[in-house]
């Protein structure tokens, strides 16, 4: 949508069409005949919208029966959102959106009045520069309503690395290792690293949030549950939201797997 609007700021009447209420698709036909690239992404579009339209008209929501293993077969259902804006976002999956912009700027004469957006000599070649970045992905998943997540609980993850740590070793036993046992691995800094490496990364995971900022993290933090109990030492992190900031705190006998049935 924002992409669109930029294309559409200032745009000549002849460049957009007299008759044509949409003036993205008129622009890219135009731009179509003398840039090859926009003409291949006309062609898909035309293609896109004779399935849509042949779903609708088919009753009750019915495909028409295909060959087994035809390449019709597997093309995705357009929702209103994609079909609306159908030009930009098959230009963006085919990777040659940032292209296609460039050409028009290079040519904003033909299309665009002098104190539009892309005539601008600055403006211009910087929307098709941060264009580069979206049409270098590749666009095969596309998120759901449920696609953020929370932080698992601390014993989950514990289960996790457990298992990863079985597939890693063959010979590693079911549970973990005693202190004593690792000791034959002194002799060796590789194994030591390796092992020291191995702990941070859990460490880190385990306060993993694609919501939340990691501002602070700092491990060993003692912290003292009830007056007559010891202090505990864990891993403590501060993160960031949008509307607040979150405190962390996981003990080391927990994330080692040690934690047992202790209060």
């Amino acid at each position: 949508g924002v992409v669109e609007a930029c294309l559409l700021h200032m745009l000549k009447r002849r460049a957009a069409g007299f008759l044509r209420t949409d003036k993205v698709a008129a622009l890219f036909t135009k731009v179509g005949k003398t840039c090859a690239i926009a003409g291949d992404v006309c062609k898909k579009v035309q293609e896109l919208q004779q399935q849509a339209e042949s779903r609708k008209n088919q009753p009750n929501g019915q495909e028409p029966l295909k060959r087994q293993g035809s390449a019709t077969s597997k093309t995705p259902v357009l929702t209103p959102q994609a079909i609306k804006h159908i030009w930009v976002r098959t230009a963006l999956i085919e990777k040659v959106l940032d292209k296609i912009v460039q050409y028009i700027v290079d040519n904003c004469s033909k299309y665009y009045e002098k104190e539009a957006l892309l005539s601008d000599p600055v403006c211009g070649p910087i929307l098709a520069s941060l264009l580069v970045g979206p049409c270098a992905l590749e666009y095969t998943k596309l998120k759901t309503a449920d696609h953020y997540w929370t932080d698992p609980s601390a014993d989950e993850l514990v289960q996790r690395h457990r298992i990863h740590g079985a597939h890693g070793r063959q010979d590693s036993p079911s549970k973990r290792p005693a202190l004593g046992i690792r000791k034959r691995h002194s002799s060796g800094s590789t194994s030591e690293d390796r092992f020291a490496a191995s702990a941070r990364e859990y460490v880190e995971s385990l306060h993993q949030n694609s919501r939340t900022h990691l501002l602070y993290g700092k491990n060993n933090v003692l912290v003292q549950p009830k007056d007559d109990l010891e202090a505990i030492p864990g891993y403590l992190s501060l993160h960031q939201s949008a509307d607040s900031l979150t405190l962390k705190w996981t003990p080391n006998q927990l994330m080692n797997g040690t934690l047992g049935d202790s209060e």
